[in-house]
């Protein structure tokens, strides 16, 4: 669980580098951001997911993307340090995330 925060943590401070509207202010913003995001993955998304299975079903998963995008923007509004400066910026950041997870999953 601790190795998967750090990974979380990682990927997010490669999207905030890497994507233009994402910024996160500080390492501890960094550490709040890790957290929350593994609260939502693991309480919210799952919900979503499943009240959006036929849309995520038409369109073969992609709408999952739009589900994380929209836990990114909820997530700026809470979590001090972390913004998000509109819905693109959220949906690049969630592709990018998705990618990084991949890549930093194998490489863990």
């Amino acid at each position: 669980m601790l190795i998967n925060l750090i990974v979380n943590a990682l990927a997010f401070y490669v999207t905030a580098y890497i994507v233009p509207g994402v910024k996160i202010e500080n390492f501890q913003a960094l550490a709040v951001v890790a957290i929350v995001w593994g609260v939502l993955s693991i309480v919210l998304k799952p919900i979503l997911i499943l009240l959006t299975l036929p849309v995520n079903i038409m369109t073969l998963g992609l709408f999952t993307f739009v589900i994380n995008a929209f836990l990114i923007m909820l997530m700026s509004n809470f979590v001090t340090g972390f913004k998000v400066d509109g819905f693109g910026a959220a949906l690049l950041a969630a592709i990018v995330l998705a990618l990084l997870n991949v890549v930093l999953g194998k490489l863990v």
